[in-house]
């Protein structure tokens, strides 16, 4: 079944819950849907960006780069292919352009080495970039996973939130077109493949929705893929929910497959979406129940995000044990993959 039932008791929301399970709801039926959820609710959940923070913390919520470099695969045969992984070492690409996105958030596009280059990546994985700036003992080391297709050719499309003290990000930011940045790769997260998983769950708060926007893609992309996918995107505000455009189209090209739950924390005051955070209470109705077969849930975005829905990972080859939210609704431990 595509959307969970749930809370017996209100009897206009099952009805909501049930046409999601058969078809596409209008905007009416999506907002009551949600205005239940607030109700039960209440108070709770986390902030997926807590900008008073030591900003840094935001970058390490990333897999530490020492270990990610123990996930670069043999290398391809892909002649092809500007990253190989195997002993290829580090390509510096050339900046073509930069797009605001937002007040924090940057679309930056690199020239792969030929015009005919495909980036090489592998669904799901991601590139490691390099910076050593002046006065640096060493240099910083960020995975980054692109949003442009694995398909395209000729350049690479990075999605990259700023945060202060964060030297990867800064760094990027106060780039500007012609100048160079050494990416290294791919980086395999979960090997994915048509119709492994009858129905994919998608948890993300801020940057995290990347990677999930990669395996959203490209199941969409297969025509052979019946895949079903949910998401669920947290943010601070309206402006900062990235990849909107995209997740939009995909969801009214593929209304009987595809859905997406938006949350914020400072919602304007007309929004229909969720208002607060992901909570107990938003996934239990949402997501696809525990003992429904095949299923996989991604989670990725900022530490607090990790911590209140799946737990933390101790490594990038260590998933950790599962716990918070998604232990609690009596998901297990193989159905929850930490990006």
């Amino acid at each position: 079944m595509f959307a969970r039932q749930a809370f017996r008791a209100a009897q206009p929301f099952k009805q909501n819950v049930r046409q999601y399970a058969t078809e596409a709801p209008s905007g009416g039926s999506r907002a009551g849907i949600y205005a239940v959820i607030a109700a039960a609710a209440g108070a709770g959940g986390y902030y997926y960006l807590n900008v008073t923070k030591a900003p840094n913390m935001a970058e390490k919520g990333m897999p530490q780069s020492k270990e990610e470099h123990k996930n670069i695969p043999g290398k391809t045969n892909d002649v092809s292919a500007a990253f190989t992984g195997g002993d290829q070492g580090w390509i510096d690409l050339k900046l073509d352009s930069v797009e605001e996105l937002n007040h924090n958030t940057k679309k930056f596009r690199y020239e792969l080495p030929e015009s005919g280059n495909t980036s090489g990546l592998r669904i799901a994985s991601a590139l490691l970039t390099k910076y050593k700036g002046p006065g640096m003992e060493k240099p910083v080391i960020r995975p980054y996973t692109p949003v442009s297709d694995e398909d395209q050719k000729g350049y690479i499309d990075l999605v990259v939130k700023v945060y202060p003290n964060g030297p990867m990000s800064e760094h990027m930011h106060s780039m500007n077109p012609q100048q160079r940045l050494d990416f290294k790769g791919p980086i395999m997260k979960y090997p994915y493949e048509a119709n492994k998983h009858d129905h994919v769950a998608l948890i993300a708060g801020g940057t995290g929705i990347t990677p999930m926007y990669q395996v959203a893609r490209a199941i969409f992309k297969n025509p052979e893929d019946k895949t079903k996918v949910t998401l669920v995107f947290g943010n601070l505000t309206e402006e900062d929910i990235l990849l909107k455009h995209e997740f939009e189209d995909l969801e009214n090209t593929y209304p009987q497959r595809f859905r997406a739950f938006y949350v914020l924390d400072h919602p304007p005051e007309k929004w229909q979406g969720g208002k607060g955070h992901i909570d107990k209470t938003l996934l239990k109705t949402v997501l696809p129940a525990p003992n429904e077969e095949n299923l996989k849930i991604f989670v990725c975005g900022p530490p607090g995000l990790y911590k209140a829905i799946s737990g933390t990972k101790n490594s990038p080859s260590d998933q950790g044990e599962l716990s918070g939210i998604l232990k609690d609704l009596g998901y297990k431990q193989d159905q929850v993959y930490k990006f």
